[in-house]
């Protein structure tokens, strides 16, 4: 059924090599191909309505036809070998111990600015960088306690991180959603092939927010803070809460009084030792940071800094969040752990730097230009697919504030097998965000969201862009 008219038309291939199925694929499609197309229509049928049922939706800022929409899910999985998963997840380690060390050294010592590894100008002019918090000394020494890696593909199959996501990740609910319809979908298959379970996340998130609460405090309470039900996160934020048996609450649901964060409930004040908070740092309080946030607590930061709070992530690592500070992280990781980067970067153009901006400005219909601190596929140029007054207009952003942008080479993404309605199966461009937690140790959910690009041809992953997702399947053992 899948193989029969499948075409990789040049591109990397997750599932299909010289005409036939990769190793790791093979038993997974000897059973899918056995379904005929009615089996698989009630399969996809039955998954698309256990996900509306359970509202297992995203919200899409700006779309005159409403704000949610049920996530797109492909039933084909993407599958990686042990032995490529154990590569990914050292990378992955490396990548965010260097990270921790990086933001520790930057509000303390700051040893890297001045052996000039790193010229100073791009760390204190990130719109992140919070000196407010110099000498800080943040819990357990922890900046990022959750981390979500987009890693990508290219032609010669090789892994590379396209950037990190160190404020606030989302995308982990759907890991654990999807693997629930495929074994609804597939109850027999995950045994005989040997597939890792995920399902443990949200017991290793609680275990890394409580290992973090004040030391004096012996059964902490925990807390997840949601922006509220217009965020585009907010189901996974609500699934999240309901999963580890936290409360969910709004900034209006706490209050601050001598330095110490309390919840109100019906029985009184409770007091509140660790939020999760999925608020951006300019938001969390509104006599620090932004004076019109009505999402955020009052005083919040002064529990913060007296230490009768914790908070996961840490205030201020939006710094490794700039995909400025992503070109040189592999300095980072040289200069803060001697070592190579496990895990390739794509090459990076900084607009800031002369050559580099005279480079980008000669070459933007070839490249795909990208503002610092914009994510959700928004603030982007894809150069080959821009129009003239795109171009243009690029050009114009990039000179008026080169700080603000990187430009990369477009990197043809490794492609998936794919159903798409009317066409049967394509290959579509994916990604890859694993979650990474830091706590007592670094843990990582074995294989993490995949996403796809369900428009032919596009290489925008992002649900707020049309992109969908698929369950993925790390397997046990060798391949």
């Amino acid at each position: 059924m899948l193989r029969e008219s499948y075409q990789t038309e040049g591109f990397f291939d997750e599932a299909i090599a010289d005409g036939d199925a990769r190793q790791h694929y093979r038993a997974f499609l000897e059973q899918f191909e056995s379904l005929s197309a009615t089996e698989f229509e009630h399969k996809r049928q039955a998954v698309d309505l256990s996900f509306l049922r359970q509202g297992i939706t995203f919200n899409v800022y700006g779309d005159s036809q409403g704000t949610e929409r049920i996530f797109p899910f492909d039933l084909v999985p993407r599958i990686i070998p042990a032995a490529e998963w154990a590569h990914i997840e050292a990378g992955l380690v490396q990548r965010i111990t260097a990270l921790n060390l990086f933001l520790h050294d930057i509000y303390h010592e700051q040893r890297i600015l001045k052996e000039n590894v790193i010229p100073p100008f791009y760390v204190l002019s990130a719109r992140h960088f919070r000196r407010e918090f110099a000498n800080f000394p943040v819990p357990k020494e922890i900046y990022i306690h959750i981390c979500g890696t987009d890693l990508i593909r290219g032609a010669d199959g090789r892994y590379m991180v396209l950037e990190d996501n160190g404020r606030c990740p989302s995308g982990v609910s759907y890991v654990l959603e999807n693997r629930r319809a495929m074994k609804r979908a597939f109850p027999r298959l995950f045994e005989k092939i040997g597939v890792r379970p995920v399902d443990d996340y949200p017991a290793e998130l609680l275990k890394m927010l409580r290992y973090i609460a004040p030391q004096s405090v012996v059964d902490p309470t925990v807390v997840l803070l949601t922006p509220g039900a217009y965020n585009s996160a907010y189901f996974e934020h609500t699934y999240l809460a309901r999963q580890m048996g936290i409360q969910i609450v709004e900034g209006r649901d706490l209050v601050v009084k001598e330095q110490r964060v309390f919840m109100r409930t019906t029985k009184g004040l409770q007091p509140v030792n660790v939020i999760y908070r999925r608020i951006d740092d300019d938001f969390l309080d509104p006599t620090v940071f932004r004076k019109d946030s009505a999402l955020g607590v009052p005083g919040l930061i002064g529990a913060y800094r007296a230490g009768n709070v914790s908070l996961a992530n840490s205030i201020g690592t939006g710094l490794a969040d700039d995909k400025v500070m992503y070109h040189f992280v592999p300095r980072i990781i040289k200069f803060y752990l001697d070592q190579e980067p496990i895990l390739e970067q794509v090459p990076t153009y900084l607009a800031s730097e002369e050559s580099d901006r005279k480079y980008i400005l000669e070459h933007l219909p070839e490249l795909v230009v990208k503002a610092a601190n914009e994510s959700g596929g928004y603030g982007m140029l894809m150069g080959p697919k821009a129009t003239k007054e795109e171009i243009e207009k690029f050009r114009e952003l990039i000179e008026a504030d080169p700080r603000n942008y990187i430009a990369q080479p477009v990197i043809s993404l490794s492609r998936h097998p794919t159903f798409c309605d009317g066409d049967g199966f394509e290959g579509r461009h994916i990604d890859l965000r694993p979650f990474v937690l830091y706590g007592e140790k670094i843990s990582i959910v074995p294989g993490g969201l995949t996403r796809v690009a369900l428009k032919k041809g596009s290489l925008i992953v992002n649900s707020s862009q049309g992109g969908g997702s698929k369950d993925t399947w790390v397997l046990y053992g060798e391949e």
